[in-house]
């Protein structure tokens, strides 16, 4: 079984070997984790995720991560054209990324709270559902050894802390 640890800072700065980005459905990255990745790390990645769009709300691809420290981004499509999400689209998001993860043989993986900025979702909400599936994950057999939820502030590095904690 692998572990889970938390990160509050930069996903975009995180030596892993790949990060989570909470995408829409058609894949155009905007603002949030998605406009700091691409900032970071290139168009090329964005240019490669919508070449693979759109996709089914709740499913996930996978690109090259430009010139960011990680090797893949995987794009979660948690919300759709309206930019709206809720603990379905949460839940699947997440299970999908971490599916990728395991199809491409990604040992340590960095999330972001899906969801919790554009789309309004609960933080706490966020923290109990995304634990729940990187414990799931991780007790099934996977590639993946370390699950980090990299939080950009203090208030979701608190939420998740305490799910994490229970």
């Amino acid at each position: 079984m692998g572990e889970i640890t938390l990160f509050q800072g930069d996903i975009t700065a995180l030596e892993v070997d790949a990060i989570v980005n909470a995408a829409n459905d058609h894949l155009w990255m905007g603002g949030g984790v998605a406009g700091a990745i691409k900032r970071k790390g290139g168009v090329e990645i964005e240019q490669e995720a919508v070449r693979q769009g759109p996709v089914e709300i709740g499913e996930s691809v996978v690109t090259g991560a430009g010139s960011l420290p990680a090797h893949y981004v995987i794009h979660a499509a948690v919300m759709g054209q309206d930019l709206q999400t809720d603990a379905v689209k949460v839940r699947r998001a997440t299970r999908s990324a971490l599916r990728r993860a395991r199809e491409f043989g990604i040992a340590s993986v960095a999330l972001p709270a899906l969801g919790t900025g554009v789309g309004g979702f609960p933080l706490t909400e966020a923290a109990r559902i995304m634990i729940e599936e990187a414990r799931r994950h991780l007790a099934d057999k996977t590639s993946v050894r370390r699950i980090t939820f990299s939080l950009f502030d203090r208030e979701a590095y608190d939420a998740f802390e305490r799910e994490l904690e229970q």
